[in-house]
């Protein structure tokens, strides 16, 4: 018996530490196409709890979170159908809501962070909503304190089991109310305007996310026939109604994606072209890569990166002071691109600060990149000052562990840059946000494997 549970830790310690091999320093071209939106697709999927009508979805990412999410909603009860890749139609019509009080949810709840998402749809429309303390990856704590307190504000009552960690509200009816957010949480805010749509009475919800996923959401949850005003703003006014309808949808490009080739392309010497980028919808983005002295072209709705033969020099401040590229809540700079800005800016010419204010521990990866020769001085958990190479001496290749998505990419891009071959561990940290992603870069040139 002993042997066998043995065999099964070593086949599970197996599975979770694939790895990717790679061969970098290669030059590499052509069109790529981003997924859709990782952080989109946690919020939309869970809307689907709201109605019992068909609600069809396009552009869905085939990435690990994701697919764990709708194996969630399936045990729920919820019908889900394949239609195309990337496109399901769900149908919520017959919800087992006993299982949310079993072991087993417990168990699928807490293996990922996204399942906190079905609690505001389900207390909106049967009045009760659990959830485990979820899990996920290393970049800090993120509280639930912002979900919670919507849900409290909108009359629910609040339970916490200490021994299970587990979390719960309940409500025979949801009242509209004001409300001021402490914090412009995304999903804290899509979590509440889940609840609030189907609340009796007006709810305003003040220092609102309002994140172009989010702006998505609204869109679509009006499709449906809620009542929501202000999109975009940090202010939303919602209308109670009583019931919602089924829609069709289709989910943004992952801006995160985009920017992770943008910088790609930029490190590796490489032309590419990313198709369908949803333009507008990308905020600073563009902007922050042209400060780092990359040349971000606009093709109709495409991006063009030509081929950096020369390099890239960071931009300085008008009085010559050193560039800070920091994040802040939308429409600030993503924190999810900074380590993308933090790895491209190790081959720019010039000094950059990479400050992280809104998660600590995200800049624990730079030790890596210092391994490989990178010039970065980590002056505290939150800033990194990075003195670029200027391509005068490449990056060298070397082992490494992902820590968190982000960070894995990252380190993926500096892999692809550096001379020689390297290995990334625990790489299950990248496919929880990038679909496919070596096919994908070996289908521009890129030297990948996995092993």
């Amino acid at each position: 018996m002993v042997k066998k549970a043995a065999t099964e830790v070593v086949n599970a310690i197996n599975y979770s530490m694939s790895t990717f091999k790679i061969e970098g320093g290669h030059k590499l071209k052509g069109e790529i196409q981003p997924q859709g939106a990782k952080n989109e697709a946690l919020q939309i999927l869970c809307a689907v709890l709201l109605t019992p009508e068909k609600v069809t979805i396009h552009n869905i990412p085939d990435i690990v979170d994701v697919n764990k999410l709708i194996k969630l909603l399936q045990k729920l009860g919820v019908k889900v159908n394949k239609l195309a890749h990337g496109s399901y139609s769900f149908q919520a019509n017959e919800i087992n809501l006993p299982y949310l009080e079993t072991e087993q949810f417990k168990i699928d709840g807490r293996g990922l962070r996204g399942s906190i998402m079905i609690v505001g749809p389900l207390l909106g429309r049967f009045g009760k909503g659990f959830i485990p303390k979820p899990g996920g990856d290393k970049i800090g704590r993120r509280r639930l304190d912002t979900h919670f307190e919507g849900f409290i504000k909108l009359g629910a009552e609040f339970r916490y089991n200490k021994e299970d960690h587990f979390y719960g509200v309940e409500a025979k009816k949801l009242k509209g109310t004001y409300m001021l957010l402490d914090e412009a949480s995304v999903t804290g805010t899509a979590n509440i305007v889940m609840a609030a749509v189907l609340a009796e009475g007006t709810t305003t919800i003040y220092n609102a996310a309002c994140e172009p996923y989010l702006q998505q959401l609204c869109k679509m949850l009006n499709r449906m026939g809620s009542k929501i005003s202000g999109i975009g703003s940090n202010m939303l006014i919602i209308e109670g109604v009583d019931s919602l309808g089924g829609t069709e949808h289709t989910m943004l490009p992952d801006m995160v994606e985009i920017g992770s080739w943008i910088g790609l392309a930029a490190m590796t010497k490489s032309e590419l072209t990313i198709k369908n980028v949803s333009w507008n919808d990308l905020g600073l983005i563009p902007n922050v890569f042209r400060k780092l002295g990359i040349i971000v072209e606009r093709q109709g709705d495409d991006i063009h990166i030509p081929a950096h033969e020369n390099g890239y020099e960071i931009q300085s401040y008008i009085d010559g002071s050193i560039l800070t590229i920091s994040d802040a809540p939308w429409p600030g700079f993503t924190p999810d691109l900074l380590s993308i800005v933090l790895v491209v800016a190790t081959q720019a010419r010039g000094t950059v600060l990479v400050h992280q204010k809104m998660f600590e521990s995200r800049l624990f990866f730079v030790d890596k990149l210092i391994d490989m020769g990178a010039k970065i001085i980590l002056c505290d958990p939150h800033r990194a000052n990075v003195i670029g190479h200027d391509f005068k001496s490449s990056l060298k290749a070397t082992t490494m562990t992902s820590p968190d998505i982000r960070a894995g990419i990252s380190l993926l891009i500096a892999a692809l840059s550096a001379k020689g071959t390297s290995i990334i561990h625990n790489i299950e940290q990248i496919d929880r946000g990038y679909e496919r992603i070596d096919e994908r870069l070996r289908a521009i040139g890129a030297k990948i494997e996995r092993v």
